[in-house]
């Protein structure tokens, strides 16, 4: 009977705990009337292209690896280079973009500033001591920001979507560009619903007459509690008169970047995940070998990896990720930047090299 009553203890803290307005709100009313319309979405679930299993390997052979195999510097003992750019006083009709760590970044395009995936909070968890940011790798803050013509967010995952920052960000913020489902999420957190532009797989708008922005498949998932895959996750083509950028967000290596550069017939700059992999689950992330492959599918001229560089989520080094994928790179077809956090890349004049920072990093 005690140790009924421990696990009853145990499991009513934990559905407490995912009570908390971090945790969003998995969607309803019209919003779940929509998304059961989706074509992705079957069995209360949104589905992604293929198969894919998010793990590949015996749960608890992973957390043995994880936990108690694993001798990889997860964590670097030195501190993360950066770059301080005045992001406030950049001129508006510069193309540029910043990267801030993980999947977080900043562009300008046709004089549009736009924010992806922030995530400025000492820790991508739930509980502040869990997930921490690398030593120097968190030095942007709101406050160092413009105000934000477009907010785009690709999943709900809490490396992707942050309370905090979010919460922070509202009044600088004139529109969000959000996959389908995860404005129930910003719905909670006190955003204006009329702001909010959730898109599905191949939905496709003009912002203006200098910005269309397309909804295109990820191989992923989503869920920030219990529920997962109720919200979807995408990647986005951003086209502009100069540019076309395109948003990876988190994905697995399947058929879906051919398909894209095929549709498109190429990107000038792929902004593509390259770390926290693992065989463990290798469908939904992508190895550094796939990244590239991925960069050749999408007919890209330029790629710049992220996901790297501040959170320890997977079992490789911290530095693996940029080291394997600048050894792997030969094919001259498209030119590999890697900026340091913060670090200004000006897109239509973009250096083919960047310092190879991690390596001065212990």
């Amino acid at each position: 009977m005690w140790i009924l009553f421990i696990l009853f203890l145990i499991i009513t803290g934990i559905v407490v705990f995912t009570l908390q307005p971090a945790f969003g709100k998995t969607p309803r009313g019209k919003r779940l009337e929509r998304i059961k319309k989706s074509a992705n979405y079957r069995n209360g679930k949104f589905q992604n292209l293929n198969v894919t299993p998010q793990l590949t390997e015996n749960f608890f052979a992973l957390i043995n690896k994880s936990f108690f195999k694993n001798k990889e510097q997860k964590r670097p003992l030195g501190i993360i280079p950066s770059v301080k750019t005045d992001i406030r006083s950049l001129p508006v009709d510069e193309n540029v973009f910043i990267w801030f760590g993980h999947s977080s970044y900043y562009l300008q395009l046709a004089g549009k500033r736009i924010l992806v995936d922030p995530v400025f909070s000492s820790a991508a968890s739930p509980v502040p001591f869990f997930n921490r940011a690398f030593d120097g790798s968190n030095v942007f803050t709101v406050s160092d920001l413009p105000d934000i013509d477009y907010l785009i967010i690709t999943h709900d995952h809490w490396d992707h979507l942050d309370y905090d920052t979010i919460r922070e960000l509202k009044p600088r913020v004139n529109k969000v560009i959000c996959s389908l489902g995860t404005g129930q999420h910003l719905e909670r957190w006190n955003y204006d619903k009329d702001i909010i532009m959730e898109m599905d797989w191949n939905d496709h708008t003009i912002l203006n007459d200098f910005f269309e922005i397309y909804c295109l498949p990820a191989r992923h998932f989503s869920g920030r509690g219990f529920a997962a895959r109720r919200s979807l996750w995408v990647s986005y083509l951003i086209k502009t008169p100069e540019l076309s950028v395109y948003i990876g967000g988190d994905s697995g290596y399947d058929t879906h970047f051919a398909e894209i550069g095929e549709r498109f017939g190429g990107v000038d700059f792929a902004i593509l995940e390259n770390g926290q992999y693992d065989s463990g689950w290798k469908h939904i992330h992508m190895h550094p070998a796939e990244t590239l492959q991925a960069t050749k599918d999408l007919h890209a001229k330029k790629l710049i990896p992220v996901h790297n560089g501040k959170f320890a989520i997977s079992n490789h080094s911290w530095s693996t990720p940029l080291q394997t994928i600048s050894a792997l790179y030969e094919n001259k077809d498209f030119d590999l930047l890697t900026p340091m956090i913060g670090e200004p890349v000006y897109l239509n004049n973009a250096p083919h090299e960047y310092s190879r920072w991690w390596l001065n990093v212990q």
